[in-house]
């Protein structure tokens, strides 16, 4: 799994938190903006998660797509993104992974 913390934009003064990575057991790109909330106002809470299903994010720019709002995205995101991807795409899940899987997709992917 590969995560990456960006700075939110200037104009979003009510996001704490943008992340975005590649989650290879779920083959899937995912995106998560965190807001401010009057219990935890500097560590936030998850207001938008997309990416939690098996392949739902299929591609960099689609993930990079749902954040672009909230945060200030380097340019080099997309191709990094893309090779953490790649990288990880030969890794075969372990028993309990697959267990997990099974159970809670009715597939091992």
């Amino acid at each position: 799994m590969s995560r990456h913390i960006l700075t939110p934009r200037p104009d979003q003064p009510e996001i704490v938190a943008i992340v975005v990575g590649w989650d290879r057991p779920l083959q899937t790109f995912f995106a998560q903006v965190f807001a401010r909330t009057e219990a935890g106002p500097d560590k936030g809470e998850a207001t938008l998660w997309v990416g939690t299903e098996p392949g739902e994010l299929a591609t960099p720019e689609a993930a990079i797509a749902v954040i672009a709002p909230f945060a200030d995205v380097p340019d080099t995101l997309a191709s990094l993104l893309e090779t953490e991807m790649r990288a990880g795409r030969d890794s075969a899940d372990g028993a309990l992974q697959s267990e997990m899987k099974r159970r809670l997709f009715g597939s091992i992917h």
